[in-house]
């Protein structure tokens, strides 16, 4: 048993899932199989995965997959190990003692497989050795010394440890190269003969013959003598033919032991195999002469397994001489070491060392280099990836900590006895180190916590089981006992890992982090990158050491203790530094800074370092070589506080990074800017300034100082403590390259980027600056407009710093922004949007920016909210604030389940009334297409057939009672006949909207015949007995009953083969209803899913109506794919397509049609020859001797006409390989008769005889074959234009013609030829004349006239009936041309020709033409007007089938009711969802469906069968859009615009639509889009193709829409007069003070902002000053809201409160005042002014008076200043005097605002000598400084006292 459980911290394990087998479980593990056809490396990294649990038994392997599936394969030998690899399982076979007897080498079998997937087979693994003389052969890996021992998927490498040399290798593993596989499949050159082909199969055809299942218990390869592996005598002792390697001819061949698999299952005597040994190189096998007998056995098996994984050989360890026998690895790791240098460790237990191999990647990425092997003492060890590094267990029993090889430290668990307790060591506490060289670390706590300690109940445990017997939690975790010590290391997650102690219990254990606070993780990332990796190493394990030392730090003592850490290693003396020696190690919370003479505090702050300072560890320390940099003394230490701390100190130059600290400083001033561009780190900034003030002073930066004042004028102080660095070690320092004496601000870059000046590159660190490179990046992308820098990965905007040697590095940056070119993106905001999606930035980050940076990425977001493209990924409109476009996006991903529309009727509310199949509708939606009336409940009205009809019959006096029973009995009969022609229109009404639930059955509505006799209501039966009652009358009823209630069943529902079965019902009664309940889940794909033994069991009952629907279902499923399974099902019931001796099938006629039509849509268009020759010769099949084919034949030779049009659909003339058929020749001859041609193919025995019954002669009966070849020539030739096929089509112009065709199949006729010249059909009356010969149109009576013309060589009744049939056909072809189009014009003109066909009807003179020929085209035309309006709900065609509802009786048939309800049922199709496509199929399919000839009665199929009413469901496509509102999730109106490509009709044309509405076909649009104003713009670009829109239009059509702030949607505000901005037009002026903060919820739900004008906005009684807060606060809030940028309410407010600020002069930092600047410098740049000009209307980002307003505030403030004394501070400052310290902070801002440069770059004469302004603008023109500037500076400059202001 196998148990998959989930463990967390807060809470025990629980288990998730157990698997049970039936044999023992060898072994468990998990394994990610690549789903995929494509094999290549490549796919590798995009293909999806499976991940699956792998059980290993001993005779096959399960696999269970988390999505559920199951696998089973067995195994054709013992495996003794299962590998995961990257690419699937790998297995090593068991070698079995059998295997090797002595003396004889033989061809081995090989001992690695793989299996590349579950279902795939196990196929050998071939390796790829180098040989002595460098060339490498390729061969299967035979060598049973070569064990796994370690497999890892990343980088995907194996490791091996050979039992013979006792060495172990590393080998790449990778997939096979075509080449490789040709070689180790090549046929050998020695013996080319046929035989080699069979036995080098042979192993295939074992391993096949086993996995087919019969698996023998033992490995099959066990029981035969005759295999053996390579002896060991053969092969040279040398280490290279020791590789894995066999013979080069079982290289090259695949002959592996032929006797193997011959014998296996064949009792043929034995091969004698003679195998000689040429060379100790070369073996060959040659067979005897009674090889060849059989080698033809193996014929059918000699397709050879092609392998499919190869292992390279990378690396074997040195061989050293004394090697102990069994030292194979026992655990092995990769492990990274601080500075992600990786090591591949292996544990050789036997010796107790740990091995680590240092490995790289090789440049180019193909291989990895291996280097040398390091030899740590160890007993056991494991990775803590956390931390890069790992730990090791001692043989003494120590725990060390390593990174890589380097010596971190040892590790102390308090409450586990330490070993060393024995040696002289005394403890001064528990908390001091307990070994010289290293701290101890202190483990998170007493680990006392319930999930950290686990005590396992005593059971005796593999050492690699990796599972916790029912573990007991050990509550007071005493480990007191004596002798307890640490036996091994185990399971390492995260930084986490167990312990197992020696007496059997276990405790989980915490490795600390190297460090917690976000700041000084970042900072020492950068010193890591900068410094070279020894370095690095060193310096990274001295801040592990202090930092984790016993009792280590809290959080914010993190920082201080970093820093002192930092300045000792770099040589300072931190205990006499003022600013570091103050800092409190225990719980201050932020760093105290001291002021200028302050005393040393006498708090004790200084106790931890002093205690540090005496520690052994300090004395030890001092003397190692690495840590010279405490290079104090305890005595020194004591005497220090009475030190005067005014003197100069000086650095030690001899510390570990005291070279560096130029570089050192440098990437702290980037972090420093880095840390700028984020503004929840404004602490951490403020504590780094300190660090870098110090060092730049040091350093002798001035210009560094400078830009750090400017920033933090109150925290920087213009003099303070400096450290002399001795002249003579400056030297040393080594100065890096990429070092610029000019501070790299980011704020200056984007500054200066904006006013269009020439910058620098801005210099950032790969992976720790990202915010920077983003920032540069994205202003450079979107204000200087350079689109490049995007694609290319060498930016002229950024330097990367590098010191040479990190080459990685580089690298993978360079993966990281790869610009996809796949999403559409057209202006410079696009690409920036797309870009910063792709890099991974969110609106969170965008948050985090200080406004003034963020402002050009929000106005790039801003306008792309505009209008985006619909096929953007999900986070680029989540980025933009687009929440209808990233919910359409994600929804767009969801498998098609339960849509967002699909009304939830509770079940209980309908059982009242009697369910009448149409409660499920959407009723929300339609409420919204059909908003003004109540057509849908009219519609369900007619359409139900569920309650008991009204039988109106009026007794007169002369009736007696009985009579008048009879009479109401009769008239309920007539009702009866519509009654039983609703399902099929109920079912056009209710497609695909109900979506089952697995737990019940479906509910289908009783078809209710009663009828109730006003006034007493008495019922009404017709089984009284008094009238007669045709037989088997509802059988058809009920089965149109059955497909209506399963059609309302959706195509994306859940639904398998046990829901249908279950439906089954009990009475044989409904067996009608499951028979076409069968039917209508072919229809909508769902009997796909059943069982073939379900279909088979169906079929065999021999239920005549349960075959018709299961065939006509399954092969409407299998539409077009030519299916082989469903052929033979389809076969066997048609008897032309069984041979001819096969035994005779009784199949009822019925069935045999619905076979035929099956046969047709499963080859729908595939032009399938002999198909098409089989329909071809049954369109005419004649009458048989016995009654056979007698009955009915009209309809059978109609549906192979049908079918035989779907096989070969729109082919037209060229239909392959078929001329010698005459195809077209043969269907004429059908139509219009002729002489019987001779019966060709192999049924011609069987019409030897004629029939008995019906004399025929050997003429073709038109009567029965016309009507199919008629409509196979449409379907074959449709929408060919094909003039000559059609011109046979054409209506006779002649009397005597017209004499011999039947009116009807003039109908037939003229639809056929319409349908062939598909592009000459036009909407208009005219057109439907012209089908018309002359000789009808002239001589035809219009029925209006009284008196008939007399003629006596015409023959009226035959003229009038011709008319009205062909003007019937054309109007059919005009519902075809235009199915679903709502052509208006095609609408007016059938409307027009069904009003005549109404007047006609009720004329004098109709009984010329024939009522019953009047009521058909009547029919006609209107199921026409319904095709083209189909799914609009039309009224006027509505009215027309309301009225012909009412009409029963006389000529009314239920034929006739039949039709006028599906035309009702297509007008609504779907609830108003679908509607009818044009496509070839689809006409094919509405031809079957309503076929014109309609039946006369409930059970009447002669001349068509009724269930292909039911295939106008091919048809039907999900055409209604509805926009729903992203907020409330309901559905709304939206306005859309549809623009159609230009076609020869006409040009590209723009429609308006208000959806919810059905669109077009897509095939005809270009581009759909959402209008504003009320929504916002959203465009589908059908240019690229329909799939978008098309997934869309399949899951409801849910369009989701976002309605624009202040904008009512149209439901609550039809004429768009209420919408907040409509009302604030009338009062321009005063808009501000209008705005009522009230009104804002029906501008916007964003609850921030709803709260920001309840407390913000609101007046309060004693408001005072407070008001004009107030109104600024309300007007910034209206701004926002009506320009649809909430985003920027906190800019305004942050802007505004700087200014009052500056104003108090209160400025205690200039980042704010740097921000306002960028603000208004975006707003001026060049940029931004060009894109105002391209888009005048699009909002101003900002409002154009609240700008001004702010820099007037500013300039007034400053200049104000500068009149009160700044202008003194100034110059002193330029001349570098001393200032005075209230000042600081406003000359900051002054040189800040005005961009001032630094007293360094001001030309040295520049001060006094000028004289003129122009003279000092000349001056300063390289120092690109402002002229506003530089008025304000001119009077100080020029020595003119009266400062000018302006």
């Amino acid at each position: 048993m196998v148990i998959w459980s989930k463990g967390s911290k807060s809470q025990a394990l629980a288990v998730y899932k157990a698997f049970t087998v039936d044999s023992p479980v060898q072994q468990a593990l998990w394994c990610d199989f690549i789903i995929s056809q494509d094999k290549s490396e490549k796919a590798y990294s995009s293909n999806e995965v499976e991940k699956c649990i792998c059980i290993l038994q001993s005779s096959c392997i399960n696999m269970h997959s988390i999505e559920g599936k199951d696998y089973i394969a067995s195994l054709p030998f013992q495996v003794a190990n299962v590998w995961p690899t990257k690419y699937g399982l790998l297995f090593e076979r068991s070698a079995s003692s059998h295997e090797v007897p002595p003396g004889s080498p033989r061809e081995p079998l090989p001992t690695m497989f793989s299996m590349l997937h579950p279902l795939d087979e196990i196929t050998p693994l071939v390796c790829k050795s180098g040989s002595l003389f460098g060339s490498s052969r390729v061969q299967y890996v035979v060598d049973h010394a070569m064990k796994i021992v370690f497999l890892n998927t990343d980088p995907s490498i194996v490791m091996t440890y050979d039992a013979v040399q006792n060495v172990h290798s590393v080998w790449t593993l990778r997939r096979v190269k075509s080449e490789e596989e040709n070689v180790v499949l090549k046929f050998s050159e020695q013996g080319g003969t046929p035989q080699n082909v069979a036995t080098s199969s042979s192993l295939t055809a074992h391993l096949r013959s086993l996995s087919k299942g019969d698996s023998p218990v033992t490995s099959p390869f066990q029981n035969y003598s005759s295999i053996h592996s390579q002896s060991r005598s053969t092969s040279s002792p040398s280490l290279h033919s020791r590789s894995p390697s066999i013979s080069n001819m079982a290289a090259l061949s695949r002959a592996h032991s032929p006797a193997l698999g011959v014998h296996s299952f064949s009792g043929v005597q034995r091969f004698n195999i003679s195998s000689h040994n040429q060379s100790p190189k070369r073996h060959s096998i040659s067979h005897s002469p009674n090889s060849n007998s059989n080698g033809s056995f193996l014929a059918p098996e000699t397709e050879p397994i092609v392998p499919e994984l190869c292992i390279d050989h990378l690396w074997t360890e040195t061989i050293t001489n004394i090697r102990e026998k069994n030292s194979q690895a026992s655990k092995v790791f990769i492990t990274s070491d601080l500075c992600g240098q990786k090591f591949l460790c292996f544990l050789v237990e036997s010796q107790l060392q740990l091995r680590c191999v240092k490995f790289q990647e090789s440049n180019d990425k193909t291989q990895l280099i291996f280097g040398s092997v390091t030899n740590i003492p160890a007993k056991d060890a494991a990775p803590v990836e956390k931390i890069d590094t790992m730990l090791v267990l001692e043989g003494s029993g120590n725990l060390v900590l390593y990174t890589g090889v380097v010596r971190v430290g040892k590790v102390f668990i308090p409450g586990l006895p330490a070993p060393s307790l024995t040696m002289s060591n005394t403890m001064p506490r528990p908390s001091t180190p307990l070994d010289g060289v290293s701290t101890p670390k202190p483990l998170s706590k007493l680990l006392g916590s319930l999930d950290e300690v686990v005590l396992l109940s005593p059971v005796p445990e593999l050492r690699d089981s990796s599972k916790l017997h029912d573990s007991l939690y050990n509550e007071d975790c005493t480990f007191q006992q004596l002798g307890t010590y640490i036996h091994s290391i185990r399971d390492p997650v995260h930084n986490r890992v167990t312990l197992e102690l020696s007496n059997g219990s276990m405790v989980r254990i915490t490795i600390p982090e190297i460090a917690t606070s976000e700041l000084v993780q970042t900072c020492l990332q950068a010193i890591k990158f900068i410094l070279p990796k020894e370095i690095a190493v060193q310096m990274l394990v001295k801040w592990y050491n202090v930092h984790s030392a016993p009792g280590g730090p809290s959080y914010h003592s993190e920082w201080n203790l970093f820093v002192t850490c930092l300045m000792n290693m770099m040589g300072y003396n931190t205990d006499r530094l003022a600013w570091t020696r103050n800092f409190d190690f225990e719980g201050s919370l932020s760093p105290v800074i001291a002021p200028k003479k302050a005393r040393p505090s006498e708090t004790g702050s200084d106790d931890d370092w002093e205690y540090l300072l005496n520690s052994d560890y300090h004395q030890n320390v001092e003397s190692h070589l690495l840590n010279r940099s405490l290079c104090l003394s305890p005595s020194e230490a004591s005497q220090m506080k009475d030190e005067d701390f005014s003197q100069n100190l000086s650095l030690d130059s001899s510390t570990l990074l005291f070279t560096h600290i130029p570089a050192i400083f440098f990437v702290l001033h980037l972090v420093y800017e880095e840390l700028k561009l984020n503004t929840l780190m404004g602490e951490g900034i403020c504590s780094l300034v300190e660090l870098l003030v110090q060092l730049a002073r040091d350093l002798k930066l001035g210009p560094y100082v400078d830009h750090y004042y400017r920033d933090y004028p109150t925290l920087v102080r213009t003099t303070g403590q400096v450290c002399t660095i001795d002249p003579g070690q400056t030297g040393f320092m080594h100065h890096p390259s990429f070092f610029t004496s000019e501070p790299p601000s980011i704020y200056q870059w984007v500054s200066s980027c904006l006013k269009g000046e020439g910058m620098p590159p801005y210099p950032y660190l790969p992976g720790i600056c990202e915010r920077s490179r983003l920032v540069v990046l994205s202003i450079a992308l979107y204000i200087l407009g350079d689109e490049s820098l995007v694609s290319d990965e060498s930016s002229q905007y950024l330097t990367r710093i590098t010191i040479a040697p990190q080459k990685l590095q580089v690298e993978q940056e360079e993966n990281r922004f790869s610009f996809r070119h796949s999403t559409s993106v057209s202006s410079l905001a696009e690409r920036l949007v797309v870009w910063m999606t792709n890099v991974g930035f969110t609106l969170r980050d965008l948050e985090t920016l200080p406004f003034g940076i963020a402002l050009p990425i929000r106005d790039a977001i801003y306008h792309c909210r505009e209008q985006p493209a619909s096929d953007w990924p999900e986070a680029v409109c989540l980025l933009i604030g687009r929440q209808d476009l990233s919910k359409q996006a994600c929804e767009g991903n969801l498998p098609k389940g339960k849509s967002v529309l699909s009304s939830d009727v509770p079940s209980g509310t309908e059982t009242e009334e009697e369910d009448d199949g149409m409660n499920d509708m959407n009723h929300e939606v339609m409420s919204l297409i059909w908003s003004e009336d109540l057509r849908v409940q009219d519609v369900r009205r007619l359409l139900q057939s569920a309650h008991p009809v009204r039988v109106n019959v009026v007794q007169y006096p002369e009736l007696s009672d009985h009579e008048f029973i009879e009479e109401k009995e009769n008239r309920l009969l007539q009702l009866c006949q519509r009654t039983m022609a609703l399902p099929v229109g109920r079912g056009m009404f209710t497609l695909f909207s109900y979506h089952p639930v697995p737990t019940e059955p479906l509910p289908i509505p009783k078809l209710n015949l009663t009828g109730r006799a006003p006034p007493r209501n008495t019922t009404v039966d017709l089984n009284s007995g008094n009238i007669d009652v045709p037989p088997n009358m509802t059988s058809w009823a009920s089965f149109h009953n059955g497909v209506a209630a399963g059609l309302k069943i959706a195509p994306a529902s859940q639904i398998d083969s046990a829901w249908i079965v279950y439906n089954k019902p009990k009475h044989a009664e409904l067996a009608n209803e499951y028979a076409g309940f069968l039917m209508a889940l072919g229809l909508n794909g769902h009997l796909t899913k059943l069982a073939t033994l379900n279909i088979h069991d169906y079929l065999t009952k021999g239920h005549e109506m349960t075959s018709i629907g299961l065939l006509l279902g399954v092969s409407a499923a299998k539409l077009g794919t030519m299916d082989m399974s469903i052929t033979r099902l389809l076969s066997i019931h048609i008897p032309a397509l069984l041979p001819p001796t096969s035994t005779e099938l009784d199949v009822p006629h019925n069935v045999q049609v619905a076979a035929v039509v099956g046969i047709g849509l499963v080859y729908q268009g595939t032009a399938h020859r002999h198909t098409a020759e089989v329909l071809l010769a049954e369109i005419g099949r004649p009458p048989g001797p016995e009654m056979e084919y007698c009955t009915d034949r009209e309809s059978y030779s109609l549906a192979a006409g049908l079918a035989l049009g779907m096989v070969c659909l729109g082919h037209g003339s060229n239909l392959i390989g078929m001329s010698d058929l005459n195809v077209p020749e043969q269907l004429y001859q059908y139509m219009v008769g002729g002489h019987r041609r001779f019966q060709t193919g192999m049924h011609r025995e069987k019409h030897k005889s004629p029939s008995y019954q019906i004399k025929e002669g050997d003429t073709i009966n038109v009567d029965v074959t016309c009507p199919g070849a008629t409509l196979a020539l449409a379907m074959i030739y449709l929408k060919t234009n094909n003039r000559s096929i059609a011109d046979w089509l054409r209506a006779p112009d002649t009397m005597y013609l017209l004499d011999f065709v039947k009116p009807e199949f003039l109908l037939l006729r003229t639809l056929a030829r319409c349908l062939i010249l598909w592009d000459d059909i036009l909407p208009n009356s005219k057109w439907v004349d012209s089908n018309v010969p002359q000789i009808i149109r002239e001589n035809s009576i219009s029925l209006s006239e009284i008196e008939l013309p007399c003629s006596e060589d015409l023959n009226l009744e035959t003229l009038s009936q011709a008319h009205v049939y062909i003007i019937a056909g054309a109007c059919l072809s005009l519902g075809f041309r235009f199915a679903g189009s709502e052509n208006l014009s095609a609408f007016n003109c059938l409307h027009k020709f069904a009003k005549d066909f109404m007047t006609y009807l009720s004329a004098p003179n109709a009984s010329v033409t024939g009522p019953h020929n009047l009521e058909t085209c009547l029919s006609v035309v209107l199921l026409s007007l319904a095709m083209v309006m189909a799914g609009s709900g039309n009224l006027k065609v509505l009215q027309l089938c309301r009225f012909l509802h009412m009409k029963t009786g006389g000529e009314m048939n239920y034929g006739f009711h039949l039709a006028h309800h599906m035309a009702l049922g297509l007008l609504f199709l779907g609830g108003g969802r679908y509607s009818l496509s044009t496509s070839n199929s689809s006409i094919a399919a509405l031809l079957c469906a309503l076929y014109p000839h309609f039946p006369a009665h409930s059970t009447d199929n002669r001349y068509h069968l009724q269930a292909l009413r039911h295939l106008y469901v091919l048809a039907a496509e999900p055409r209604l859009l509805v926009p729903v509102d992203v907020d409330t999730n309901t559905p709304c109106y939206a306005l859309l615009e549809v623009t159609y490509k230009g076609t020869q009709w006409y040009e590209q044309t723009k429609e308006e639509l208000m959806a919810p509405t059905l669109l077009p076909e897509l095939h005809l649009l270009k581009q759909i889009k959402v209008k504003g104003p009320r929504y916002w713009e959203l465009l589908i670009d059908l240019s690229k193709g329909t799939q978008h829109l098309k997934s869309i239009l399949s899951k409801d059509g849910v369009l989701y829409v976002k309605l624009r702030a202040g904008q009512l949607s149209y439901k609550e505000d039809p004429m768009g007069w209420q919408s907040l901005l409509a009302q604030t037009v009338a009062n321009r002026n005063s808009e501000a003070r209008a705005f009522k903060p009230e009104t804002i919820s029906a501008f916007t739900s964003d609850p921030a902002l709803l709260s920001f004008a309840e407390y913000f906005c609101k007046p309060t009684v004693n408001m005072g000053q407070k008001q004009e807060i107030l109104d600024l606060f309300s007007s910034v809030l209206y701004e926002c809201v009506t320009q649809e940028t909430p985003e920027m309410l906190p800019a305004y407010i942050a802007m505004d409160q700087a200014i009052r600020r500056l104003g108090r002069r209160e400025m205690s930092e200039t980042s704010e005042l740097w921000q306002i600047k960028l603000v208004l410098e975006f707003f001026s740049s060049r940029s931004h002014q060009e894109r105002l000009q391209n888009h005048p209307k699009r909002g101003l980002f900002m409002n154009s008076e609240f700008l001004p307003v702010v820099k007037c505030t500013i300039d007034n403030t400053l200049d104000q200043w500068l009149q009160v004394g700044g202008d003194m501070c100034v110059h002193a400052y330029l001349s570098g005097q001393p200032l005075e310290e209230s000042q600081l902070s406003m000359l900051a801002c002054f040189l800040v605002y005005h961009s001032v440069p630094a007293p360094q770059h001001l030309p040295p004469i520049g001060l006094e000598g000028s004289t003129s302004f122009a003279e000092l603008l000349f001056k300063f023109k390289q120092l690109k400084m402002p002229v506003r500037a530089l008025l304000r500076l001119a009077p100080l400059l020029l020595g003119n006292p009266q400062p000018m202001v302006m």
